[in-house]
């Protein structure tokens, strides 16, 4: 499985390269370390990707070794990917990486992949909808049946979960997958009537399309979001009017936690070191991508799943004071 996995990482996303270290970090115990590393992210054209390379490049650069994103299928398959160790690092969202601690991932189903821990939380991930205004798709219930909905790439949160949630409200589908920037173009050539994405905001697809057509943007009603509240684990969530250029109101949405994972069986000195360039300054992240307004130590209680990697655990605990009971801290067998 270690070669199928491998052979699925795509194309490096930032080209890696070996950086000049900041002083801050020149001293440090690097007993041990890889001499570089790689993030698992997920499709061009969606949040994980732009995130993703961005604080592999910027963790590269304070620690002063090679390091960089990597396409990937999204947080199904980073899951797989960081804990075989084909990837060091990656980034999931809460379901994916309950289902595959419990075996059910189904890139390896019966497979517990508990060799991936936590490392610092990223945002929520809010789930909506967004259909050219010519589709005359206004709401869920104005969703003709047999739409040709676009869910991103298969295995992504998008696709695990979205299908799932329009089948609990009575949509019927034609389910359509790939990297957001292809779907997006799908949907403004005409060969999709939706999109229904659940990546960080703002989506970089979804507000290339609306600069260059109209677009209704597709939220749920009271009854819809507590239906699927009541069934998916989600929380309630507000996308704000700002988000994109031409949304007019607050979008009424439901949301899922992503966090920031590494293989477990990496040096606990270099998770720290990662973690506190990430964690420490928040505005280098924000610099990012705004979705890290949401990166901040507070949040570091958001994760109920995995268990926490030694080194990002001992970082919460010195600098968060964070109360993280050490039947959650992953330990070696």
């Amino acid at each position: 499985m270690k070669t199928t996995l491998s052979l699925a990482v795509i194309a490096a996303v930032s080209a890696t390269m070996v950086y000049a270290q900041n002083a801050d970090y020149a001293d440090l115990d690097r007993t041990d370390w890889p001499s570089s590393f790689t993030v698992g992210t997920a499709s061009q054209g969606g949040t994980f990707f732009v995130y993703g390379s961005g604080w592999a490049n910027l963790v590269g650069d304070q620690l002063g070794i090679s390091g960089g994103g990597e396409v990937t299928g999204g947080p199904m398959q980073n899951m797989a990917l960081v804990h075989t160790g084909d990837a060091a690092f990656g980034m999931t969202t809460m379901g994916p990486a309950r289902e595959s601690l419990e075996g059910t991932n189904p890139i390896a189903p019966g497979l517990q992949m508990t060799n991936a821990c936590a490392m610092f939380p990223m945002y929520q991930t809010p789930f909506s909808m967004a259909a050219l205004t010519s589709s005359g798709i206004e709401s869920v219930a104005t969703i003709p049946a047999g739409a040709r909905i676009g869910f991103g790439p298969a295995g992504s949160t998008s696709d695990t979960y979205f299908p799932a949630m329009l089948e609990t409200l009575g949509v019927d589908f034609e389910r359509r997958n790939g990297g957001w920037d292809d779907l997006g173009g799908q949907l403004q050539d005409g060969l999709l009537d939706a999109v229904a994405f659940a990546v960080g905001i703002p989506t970089p697809a979804i507000s290339q399309i609306e600069v260059q057509a109209d677009v209704n943007f597709i939220d749920f009603t009271d009854e819809e979001q507590a239906q699927i509240i009541d069934t998916y684990p989600v929380a309630d969530y507000a996308i704000p009017a700002d988000t994109y250029a031409t949304l007019e109101r607050d979008m009424q949405s439901v949301a899922m936690w992503n966090f920031a994972i590494a293989n477990c069986e990496l040096p606990e000195s270099f998770v720290y070191a990662a973690t506190d360039v990430v964690m420490s300054d928040n505005a280098r992240m924000m610099n990012i991508h705004g979705s890290a307004a949401e990166t901040i130590v507070e949040n570091w209680t958001k994760n109920t799943v995995m268990k926490w990697h030694p080194g990002a655990a001992r970082w919460f605990r010195e600098n968060a004071d964070a109360d993280i009971a050490d039947d959650m801290v992953y330990t070696a067998e």
